[in-house]
């Protein structure tokens, strides 16, 4: 599980208040609905206050690509 410092837990907690209260609104200005993008904006602005946030997980590659340069050299 990735480490985050005590302000940006405190950070993300705030942000999600906010959701649950209904009060949060997305950069457009629209009412934020999804937990999800709740705390995607919850970790931005912890990120933007420079509190200690893990970098996002890269996605693997896929196998295709693999077998794809293993054909081709045969």
């Amino acid at each position: 599980m990735a480490k985050y410092s005590k302000k940006a837990q405190e950070k993300i907690g705030e942000v999600m208040g906010e959701f649950k209260k209904g009060k949060l609104k997305s950069s457009s200005g629209d009412k934020v609905t999804d937990r999800d993008q709740a705390v995607a904006i919850g970790i931005s602005e912890a990120k933007e206050a420079g509190y200690k946030v893990p970098d996002q997980k890269k996605s693997k590659k896929s196998s295709s690509s693999k077998s794809s340069s293993k054909k081709s050299s045969e």
